[in-house]
């Protein structure tokens, strides 16, 4: 099978952790994983980044298929519902703005940073090493430790399935999945729309 340029994007998302683990600042960085899924899934109307460019579902991939480290068995059909993927969507989103919030905090400096990266939003792991100053105020660099901390978590996650389950079964509930996904029937309902109204105008 011929290779193309995006199956090495695996190497995007590991660099990305590496990069976090010795400078948290590199946790920036990560903001394109958000930002482009949403711009392509806007502009195409198609899940073009999950299927083709999502760094971490290659890295998944090339994990628990080519290395076989999965046990490459069905997901439970539970997953794939969408109380459970809308349900975990919500959830996400509400760890998103709770990692805003605390950067906020230390943004109007009623808090101080926190050296720490939060490993599944439960366990507090002391990130000190990864920080030893910068000319970035307190609040970006704590964006950095709390965006750093969701990726990390969901890459364990993904990882978590990834074994137990076929190698990209994480993206049956991926967060960023889900939205591209309500995106993608947000603009097939409206072009349905706009298509029926113009053959309405030419009747």
């Amino acid at each position: 099978m011929k290779k193309h340029r995006y199956d090495y994007l695996w190497i995007f998302s590991l660099v990305y952790l590496i990069l976090g683990f010795f400078n948290i600042l590199f946790a920036w960085i990560g903001l394109l994983c958000f930002f482009i899924p949403l711009f392509l899934s806007i502009v195409t109307g198609t899940k073009l980044y999950c299927n083709r460019y999502c760094g971490r579902g290659r890295l998944f991939s090339l994990i628990g298929g080519k290395l076989g480290l999965s046990r490459k068995k069905d997901i439970p059909p539970f997953v794939r519902k969408p109380w459970f993927r809308y349900g975990f969507l919500i959830f996400f989103l509400t760890m998103f703005f709770l990692m805003l919030w605390n950067t906020w905090l230390v943004f109007s400096d009623a808090r101080s940073l926190k050296e720490v990266v939060t490993v599944l939003w439960t366990f507090k792991v002391p990130w000190h090493w990864a920080y030893r100053g910068s000319i970035f105020p307190d609040w970006a660099v704590q964006f950095a430790f709390g965006f750093y901390s969701i990726m990390l978590t969901s890459t364990v996650l993904g990882l978590i399935t990834m074994i137990f389950f076929k190698p990209r079964s994480w993206c049956v509930y991926c967060p960023m999945g889900t939205m591209t996904q309500l995106i993608c029937r947000l603009k097939s309902k409206g072009g349905m729309k706009r298509r029926t109204d113009f053959d309405r105008n030419r009747i």
